[in-house]
């Protein structure tokens, strides 16, 4: 019988707070790692996208501090994105307390951060690389930290964040409790587990890279420049409701769009190029229906917490494994169902195996006759080496579409 809500959080002002929200059953991951937290344990979680991590640490890290003045939690998040969604659980968590929990990133103004920050918070979530700007600049000062959380460990360290988060280190006391979550977990998170934690429980609520057996998973065999022909004809599905589209490259992103857009559908971009302004903007239309499609890098596929999802495409197959498990992750989220659809040209072939081999099960492959990169079996193709940029990618890959003349993009879109 497992517990409730109830029955695991201690705090009256939190617990009501999930009432409001009409949580009842806490999630694997929250029934494992909120008793150990509450004890002031150091947590490893490890759990699948979508299965409630960002509660897993808050409650446990709000509940022991509803007293403590100052800021005692810090909550490290590789982006924006993630960093402002983590922001707003915590606020609707401690909505019944008089606790202040406020966030910092890059990509806006220093000054209205500056001021937030010297009026105080109890709690603060921030992307690494602005916090130390901060601190550099005096300020804030984590000396009265108590506990810190490392959300999307994984992902911070792919990012290159490994020495802001060694230089934050210096900063916090060496005693405290340390929590550390993520969806799965290489040999460079544990080392840095081992390195930065005291005897820390660890607590796993589905196998590392599981995916949520309510996705469905198809695999296209399709030619490179056959990918917008493909996209537009599966688009016309009635059922392919709200779709995000993932791409490798931001000026891919931006060509896809224009691409969509030309045949009328209704699109949004959102990658690293844009500020954070247009990234609200595309986030916010698509998370209110106002546009279909959603095109993104990878700077979505964390942090993007949008229910109603119905379809993830891999226009591109991601070249880490387990960027595919956090893609797809962006769909069937909070119990509904979803598809997740990948992409494979030539040269993707041992990217794929590679996925699989990390799933532990073979993805279903489709292949449509007049998209497909060759004829046969996908299964039975032979690995080929991927071709070379031609003239009109290799001359135009290190500019960005707007700076692209209208003959230029034209010409980049017949390629895909």
């Amino acid at each position: 019988m497992p517990l409730r809500f109830e029955e695991l959080v201690k705090s009256a002002p939190i617990r009501r707070a999930i009432a409001e929200q009409g949580w009842q059953v806490p999630t694997p991951i929250q029934q494992k790692a909120i008793p150990a937290a509450e004890e002031g344990r150091d947590v490893v979680g490890i759990a699948q996208t979508g299965t409630g991590k960002t509660a897993a640490f808050v409650i446990p890290s709000i509940s022991k501090h509803l007293d403590r003045e100052g800021l005692h939690t810090l909550i490290l998040c590789p982006t924006r994105e993630l960093a402002e969604q983590v922001c707003e659980d915590a606020k609707a968590l401690l909505k019944h307390t008089e606790l202040f929990v406020g966030v910092v990133v890059g990509g806006v103004p220093m000054g209205p951060q500056v001021r937030d920050l010297r009026a105080g918070f109890d709690v603060l979530v921030a992307t690494p690389g602005r916090l130390l700007d901060h601190m550099e600049r005096g300020n804030v000062k984590l000396n009265g930290v108590e506990t810190l959380v490392l959300d999307e460990a994984d992902r911070m360290l792919d990012m290159g964040f490994r020495p802001q988060i060694d230089a934050i280190l210096q900063y916090v006391p060496k005693q405290r409790q340390t929590m550390l979550f993520s969806a799965t977990m290489p040999n460079g998170v544990h080392a840095m587990a081992l390195r930065i934690m005291a005897d820390p429980i660890w607590v796993e609520a589905a196998p590392q890279s599981t995916v949520a057996a309510n996705v469905e998973q198809l695999v296209y065999s399709v030619r490179k420049e056959k990918k917008p022909a493909l996209l537009l004809e599966l688009l016309k599905e009635s059922h392919w409701e709200q779709v995000l589209v993932f791409t490798a490259t931001k000026i891919g992103a931006d060509v896809l769009e224009a691409r969509l857009s030309s045949a009328g559908v209704k699109v949004e971009v959102m990658h690293g190029d844009r500020d954070m302004r247009q990234r609200h903007k595309a986030l916010n239309r698509f998370a209110e229906g106002k546009v279909r499609v959603l095109v993104a890098t990878d700077v979505a596929q964390r942090g993007l917490d949008i229910e109603g999802i119905s379809h993830v495409v891999n226009y591109d197959v991601p070249r880490q494994p387990e960027d595919y498990v956090h893609r797809i992750g962006r769909t069937a989220r909070a119990g509904a169902s979803g598809t997740a659809v990948t992409f494979m040209s030539a040269g993707d072939i041992a990217l794929l195996k590679d996925i699989e081999r990390l799933l532990g099960y073979p993805v279903e492959r489709i292949s449509l006759p007049e998209f497909d990169y060759e004829g046969g079996t996908v299964a039975d193709q032979p690995a080929k080496p991927v071709a070379k940029s031609n003239r009109a990618g290799s001359r135009m890959g290190t500019r960005k579409a707007h700076e692209l003349s209208p003959e230029e993009l034209k010409e980049l879109l017949k390629v895909g």
